[in-house]
């Protein structure tokens, strides 16, 4: 394995010293000259340079197809690929299937197992939450990213109107089931979150920008998380602490503020049912200051909570029978 370790560390590298090789292996420099007798062995052109700062490099020009898993890489590899609905990226179906069936070719008939192995034993769905995103849109978004050029699109709010944004666009990020655009929009003069499955007509644009260097996305997202871009803007308070309330919510689903004696929580949702179930699994007084249309979603789960409670027709006439 640390054979093969080095044979990777050369292909991704221009040049490493031998030194180098050593601490990441954990090893003296005379296991790591071993390593590399063995690779040149196995006709793998490995060039080295003497002297003080000496190093390896192969070949320029020469590259082995990455091939060389082990039996958890391959599992690791089909694993990831299956996993791209949980991400809301259904689109890529075809190329996941493309990929596996060129693997599944190449790969040893050991390895290949692990690959059958995810197909027929494990399963992976995506959650009530994930929502469905263009896989155009996340590519072009992110080679924008990387070259630091501005984009252009199309963008539907939550509230269905409909506008023409143009952005330097500093980060995409994936959390709570969905793909988010960050980026400096040039109309509105701020930093602006966009929902990427309400991006349309994407286009990247020649004009470049300096993206921010410690622009730090995850933390800007989990600020505004709880308010962005959702269909209903929930108020509420619940009996419990502060201290518990910060245990019991995601932090950056959910604002909490202490209020007399019990917690303000604060978010947006897209879906009510599923937000009210979770409050009315904590069994505490709940208050709500809004949406009104929180009040009817819990009036609807209590119908159907005493529809559920009540026997069945099968049920009845059993114990009629009885």
């Amino acid at each position: 394995m640390r054979v093969l370790t080095v044979l990777e560390i050369l292909q991704a590298r221009d040049h490493v010293t031998g030194t180098e090789l050593a601490e990441r292996l954990e090893v003296d420099l005379r296991t790591i000259q071993r390593y590399v007798v063995r690779l040149r062995d196995l006709s793998i052109p490995i060039e080295s340079s003497r002297g003080v700062g000496g190093s390896y490099r192969l070949r320029p020009g020469f590259r082995l197809p990455p091939l060389l898993f082990t039996d958890e890489e391959a599992f690791a590899l089909s694993l990831g690929l299956r996993a791209l609905r949980q991400l809301g990226l259904s689109a890529f179906a075809p190329a996941t299937e493309g990929a596996l069936a060129k693997l599944g070719r190449v790969l040893p008939d050991a390895l290949r197992e692990s690959i059958l192995t995810v197909e027929d034993v494990v399963a992976v769905e995506p959650g009530p939450w994930v929502v469905s995103t263009s896989a155009e849109s996340l590519i072009q978004a992110a080679s924008a990213i990387r070259a630091c050029r501005r984009i252009r699109f199309s963008y539907r709010s939550h509230t269905d109107a409909r506008s023409r944004r143009e952005i330097k666009p500093y980060a995409v990020l994936h959390t709570d089931g969905r793909w988010y655009l960050i980026g400096y929009c040039l109309s509105r003069k701020a930093l602006r979150t966009f929902r990427l499955d309400r991006v349309m007509d994407l286009e990247v644009r020649h004009a470049t920008f300096k993206r921010p260097a410690k622009f730090d996305p995850r933390s800007y997202l989990n600020q505004r998380m709880p308010f962005i871009q959702s269909d209903y803007q929930i108020d509420v308070w619940i009996d419990m602490s502060i201290e518990e309330a910060e245990r019991t919510f995601a932090p950056w689903r959910v604002t909490t503020e202490k209020d007399q004696d019990g917690t303000r929580l604060r978010c947006g949702r897209d879906r009510l049912q599923l937000f009210g179930a979770m409050l009315l699994s904590m069994g505490r007084h709940i208050v709500i200051h809004k949406p009104a249309e929180l009040r009817e979603t819990f009036r609807e789960l209590a119908r159907q909570a005493l529809l559920a409670a009540q026997p069945s027709a099968i049920e009845e006439s059993r114990a009629a029978s009885d």
